[in-house]
C-alpha cells in the first residue's frame, strides 16, 4: 500500500503558539510539536478555499462569508 503524501507546508505562519497552548491549557491539555504543523495545513486550506470562492465572485476582499 502506498504512503499518504504530506501536504506541502504553507508559505506562512498563520497562528502564534502562544495562543495555541493557553487554548490548550485552558481545556487542560498538551499541544504536541507535530500539532502546529498540522494546524497551519488546515488553516492555509481554509484560506485558499475562501479565496477562491473570492475570486469567483469576481471581489478582492475576503469577507465573512467566503470561510
Amino acid at each position: 500500500m502506498a504512503k499518504k503524501k504530506a501536504p506541502a507546508k504553507p508559505k506562512y505562519t498563520y497562528f502564534v503558539k502562544k495562543a495555541i497552548q493557553d487554548f490548550a491549557k485552558d481545556n487542560g491539555m498538551m499541544v504536541g510539536s507535530d500539532a502546529y504543523d498540522a494546524f497551519n495545513v488546515v488553516m492555509h486550506e481554509a484560506l485558499s478555499a475562501a479565496a477562491g470562492r473570492c475570486k469567483e465572485n469576481k471581489r478582492k476582499t475576503l469577507k465573512a462569508y467566503d470561510f
